[in-house]
């Protein structure tokens, strides 16, 4: 059983940073495909962004591509979305998912490929 815990959102604005982690226990996530998507308020779960198991080509949605950077450290065994340039459009809650089978990285941008996710971070972003 995987758990994945998130951490790192807050209020920031508009052109500022955040960084947000997942740690993960229960497995290593050096096996795992790992992504984060977001959901804002009254809008669908989306995807951002995705890091193989392989760490062979990590993988952005078109909206945040060039300003957010996802990593994977495995001593810490925490993966981490690096966001800037924020636009109050990032505003949303943020949930790490993670893909032991390797369906993921196949089919990224499908939350039906993963099997675990956290509970969420809010991000919210002032303009």
């Amino acid at each position: 059983q995987v758990q994945l815990l998130e951490s790192g959102g807050g209020l920031v604005q508009a052109g500022g940073s955040l960084s947000l982690s997942c740690e993960a226990s229960g497995h290593t996530v050096s096996t795992l495909t790992m992504s984060w998507f977001r959901q804002a308020p009254g809008k669908e779960r989306e995807f951002v962004a995705t890091i193989p198991w392989s760490d062979s080509k990590t993988y952005y949605s078109d909206s945040v591509k060039d300003r957010y950077t996802i990593s994977r450290d495995n001593a810490k065994n925490t993966m981490s979305l690096q966001m800037n340039s924020l636009k109050p459009e990032d505003t949303a809650v943020y949930y790490c998912a993670a893909d032991p089978r390797a369906i993921a990285t196949l089919f990224p941008a499908e939350i039906s490929s993963y099997d675990y996710w956290g509970q969420g971070t809010q991000v919210t972003v002032s303009s």
